[in-house]
């Protein structure tokens, strides 16, 4: 898939599941798959998780010609961008901004989502070359903050990453966001080392939902 559709599909299915936990191994894919099940197709990988390469890897050959996106996050330098590409992730995802890392992602075809927060951090990841820009942590402003950024630059897409939760997707999305990441509130840690798999695809669900009803208006 190349760069521009890896972009719209992410717009269009608007969730980004954010995949963070403390021990990895076959249990990290049966989450990817779980979330996926729950109506989530876009799945970040944070590399702060053990095995995310691995992870990344075999969740991607599985679940190839399914209707999933897998990319990785916390993401802070070219090797582990490029490494992380090489193993399937199909966008990369930085809390921070980093030129050498969108041009890396860039440079295999795939989109970069570098984090800024204040409105010069954001501007800056836009004319580095950011293809959304994640604004984190969105748990400082909420979803007033994120259409107060946008009025003066609404030309640029965000997505707010941090503290959102299925009762707020709406107001995110009033406020202008183009996509959305969800951490905890989605894949929750309780729900990952209690291996409940099903609880996993009822919250993705539960934001699936959240999602289309935001967007119908």
């Amino acid at each position: 898939m190349d760069k521009l559709k890896i972009l719209n599909y992410l717009v269009e299915h608007g969730i980004i599941a954010i995949v963070r936990a403390d021990t990895g191994g076959d249990d990290l894919v049966r989450v990817v798959e779980a979330v996926a099940e729950g109506g989530v197709n876009c799945i970040e990988v944070t590399m702060t998780t053990p095995g995310a390469l691995a992870c990344i890897e075999t969740a991607s050959e599985k679940l190839a010609g399914a209707d999933v996106l897998i990319g990785v996050g916390s993401v802070l330098d070219t090797e582990t961008c490029r490494l992380a590409i090489m193993a399937g992730a199909e966008y990369v995802v930085s809390p921070i901004t980093s030129d050498p890392i969108i041009r890396t992602a860039h440079r295999y075809g795939k989109p970069a989502l570098p984090g800024a927060f204040t409105p010069t951090e954001i501007v800056n990841a836009w004319q580095h070359g950011g293809d959304l820009i994640k604004v984190f942590p969105s748990s400082v402003g909420g979803p007033e903050y994120i259409k107060a950024v946008r009025a003066p630059i609404p030309q640029i897409p965000l997505v707010p990453t941090g503290g959102v939760n299925v009762d707020n997707v709406k107001d995110f999305i009033a406020a202008g966001a183009m996509a959305l990441g969800v951490g905890g509130n989605l894949v929750s840690k309780k729900l990952v080392v209690n291996r409940d798999f099903k609880g996993l695809t009822e919250n993705a669900r539960r934001f699936a939902d959240a999602l289309k009803a935001a967007r119908q208006g």
